[in-house]
């Protein structure tokens, strides 16, 4: 591996971070600066208070204080590595999106496996069947797929198998009443089993659709027609060049599609009531809570920039002829 490149191309990646970072960061506050939504009333709700309480509600959330001078404030903390406190959690902020993202973490990282495998499996049986039954009903069930709002699953399945058959828990991540110290992995995995599938759905449309697509077109190839000239067929022949040659651009789709896998957390963590980032954001978002906001913002930028940093090093480093293909196409 050429070191030089390398760390010229991961200098360049550092350098486009902060620069997203920034301008996130600033787009981020102003738009929950131009949210219509006053923070104190919506922390207290409909009880009414006293106009002395208002007031030091109004100043602990910086209500009358100048957008910019807030923007500034926070900056300075956070160079010096203060995120500054949750104003709706009222602990710190480092603590609030450890706690959550380590949490979302989990439901992420066990949907984007299940999506990938189930995915490529899916795509590789339908490029060997191609044009067959078998072929074009992988293919509906990819439009569903795709055509299907996440939302919209999450509620179907929940409705189905929580509320209807009881199978699983209908939301959170550990079953109410119990102790923290007394949840088993066991609940803990049957809690995850049911936004994990609903959040898998996610990718699966997308990975299997181009896997069929790029078995089809390697199957296709002089070298596999070649190969079928020395006898060999049938799934050896598809294992020995097709999945080869498919398996690298699949994950690296995988790695690309961590925005999608992000976005489709929240809605998954909204309807099963899973404690996550996700959850964490929308009520950041309506409580005009900006230390936790932009944290979470800082925090899902990176996790996004992250997946696309380690397919565009698939592209440079481990297999360019990913990237030549595409400028082909």
């Amino acid at each position: 591996m050429n070191y030089r490149k390398l760390s010229i191309f991961m200098g360049k990646k550092a350098l486009k971070l902060v620069f997203l970072l920034i301008v996130v960061c600033i787009a981020s506050f102003w738009i929950v600066e131009q949210s219509p939504i006053d923070p104190v009333r919506a922390y207290i709700g409909e009880m009414s208070i006293q106009p002395e309480q208002k007031a030091k509600l109004e100043e602990y959330w910086g209500v009358n204080t100048p957008a910019h001078e807030k923007f500034l404030n926070w900056a300075e903390n956070l160079l010096k590595g203060d995120l500054g406190t949750s104003l709706i959690y009222r602990m710190p902020v480092t603590d609030v999106v450890k706690e959550r993202f380590a949490a979302s973490l989990v439901l992420m990282a066990s949907s984007w496996l299940l999506s990938g495998v189930l995915g490529f499996v899916l795509g590789i049986i339908a490029g060997m069947k191609n044009g067959t039954l078998i072929d074009k009903a992988i293919k509906v069930y990819c439009y569903i797929l795709l055509a299907a709002p996440t939302f919209w699953l999450a509620l179907i399945f929940l409705l189905i198998f929580a509320v209807n058959l009881g199978w699983f828990p209908v939301g959170l991540s550990v079953p109410i009443g119990v102790a923290s110290e007394d949840v088993t992995f066991f609940d803990r995995i049957h809690h995850l089993i049911l936004p994990t599938v609903t959040l898998s759905l996610l990718g699966v449309a997308s990975i299997a659709m181009f896997t069929r697509e790029k078995l089809i077109e390697v199957m296709e190839s002089d070298y596999v027609l070649f190969a079928k000239a020395r006898g060999e067929k049938g799934s050896t022949l598809v294992k020995r060049h097709g999945i080869r040659n498919v398996a690298l651009p699949a994950i690296t789709l995988q790695f690309l599609g961590f925005s999608e896998l992000f976005g489709g957390a929240v809605l998954v963590e909204q309807v099963f009531s899973y404690p996550g980032i996700g959850q964490a954001a929308v009520a950041a978002g309506l409580r005009s809570d900006v230390p936790l906001l932009l944290a979470i913002v800082i925090v899902s930028a990176v996790f996004v920039y992250s997946g696309n940093l380690i397919a565009d090093m698939i592209y440079e480093f481990v297999d360019p002829r990913i990237k030549q293909q595409e400028m082909r196409t």
